[in-house]
């Protein structure tokens, strides 16, 4: 079999990012294709494939922040020559899944989320400029259409979440098995301990973006004197309190240091699927999170961890306060397992046959 995997952009250490490589491993793919990709930025694990990227990938500044390139993505893909491989694999939470494949090749998508942009505008540009944002609704009708009509080319949809599943069928009219997300860093890799801080913290992990939320954390540690919060993804912060430290970008090594060390991996962000706080119960962590979106299918409540029942300052306030102290950290790596690379690879395999095997 020979299969090709396609993925938004490699511009950025995420979550999506991580799982595009656990996808091209387990399908045993020898090239990735790609809108922007810069290697410097991205894993490591990039370095291991064919990368073809789009023309855009020749912009430097896109390759800083493909999100100004949103109007001109679904041109780059038309722009790309069609996929001739047994398979065509597309992690897809933009545009990856408009990428076009020869009559005899068959696409799957794996859908972290349709694009956001388009279908939740208001979460996902709470941080962009104004400009972005008037240029972004004055053509949503248009990258629409051409949305919809790229996931109908698909013979079969994979949602990573049963939230992500819904949004699918509200977005496309299609129906969508579920595949979780696989955990791909490494629980038994090296540890760097991050200088100054001492195990007992809250952790937070991702990238700043205005849905995530980050803010609403920020400001509740403010109030929350016997507390600390480190928070991964994000450099500086204005006006922190003297007990928030934004630790910025980390090397995985460092991130497993801070899973294993913390008291909780928290989180009110509306996620897809959301994986860190199932990366967080793989090394015996709990965590605190919104009950909302993807962390309904990763959080077992009382075993994994606890929710938040809204993304407000009283509720994170009594959360944080109320957490247990004691956990039983087996019962939540056993948890952990059942989002393994193998468990994931092993069902993305009889998804594949299955699609090959159909006329």
């Amino acid at each position: 079999m020979r299969a090709v995997v396609a993925h938004d952009y490699f511009t950025q250490r995420g979550g999506a990012e991580r799982v595009a490589l656990v996808i091209a491993e387990s399908v045993s793919a020898e090239e990735v294709v790609t809108a922007v990709c810069s290697e410097q930025a991205t894993f490591e694990g990039v370095s291991r494939f064919i990368v073809k990227q789009s023309v855009l990938g020749r912009v430097p500044i896109f390759r800083r922040d493909p999100r100004l390139a949103f109007p001109l993505l679904s041109w780059a893909w038309d722009r790309l020559s069609p996929v001739n491989a047994d398979i065509l694999v597309a992690s897809s939470s933009g545009w990856a899944h408009g990428l076009r494949v020869t009559p005899e090749t068959k696409k799957i998508v794996y859908c972290h989320n349709p694009p956001r942009w388009l279908y939740q505008a208001d979460d996902y540009l709470l941080d962009q400029p104004f400009q972005v944002r008037v240029l972004l609704r004055l053509l949503t009708p248009i990258l629409r259409r051409w949305d919809k009509r790229a996931a109908l080319t698909a013979d079969a949809y994979v949602a990573n979440s049963t939230s992500v599943a819904n949004r699918i069928e509200e977005a496309y009219g299609i129906t969508a098995r579920v595949l979780y997300p696989p955990v791909s860093l490494d629980t038994e890799g090296a540890q760097s301990p991050i200088e100054g801080h001492a195990p007992g913290y809250f952790l937070t992990v991702g990238r700043s973006r205005g849905y995530k939320s980050t803010q609403l954390l920020i400001d509740a540690f403010d109030d929350l004197p016997d507390h600390r919060l480190l928070v991964v993804g994000m450099d500086d912060v204005e006006k922190r309190p003297t007990n928030v430290f934004p630790l910025g970008k980390v090397s995985d090594d460092e991130l497993r240091w801070l899973y294993s060390n913390a008291r909780a991996l928290l989180s009110v962000s509306r996620e897809d699927f959301g994986l860190t706080p199932v990366e967080a119960n793989a090394f015996g962590t709990p965590s605190l999170v919104l009950k909302a979106g993807g962390f309904l299918d990763s959080t077992k409540e009382h075993v994994s961890g606890e929710f938040i029942p809204a993304a407000d300052l009283p509720s994170v306030l009594a959360a944080v306060r109320e957490f247990p102290e004691d956990w039983d950290r087996e019962a939540i790596k056993r948890h952990a397992q059942q989002f393994s690379r193998e468990n994931f690879g092993t069902r993305l395999n009889e998804i594949v046959n299955q699609i090959l095997a159909q006329e």
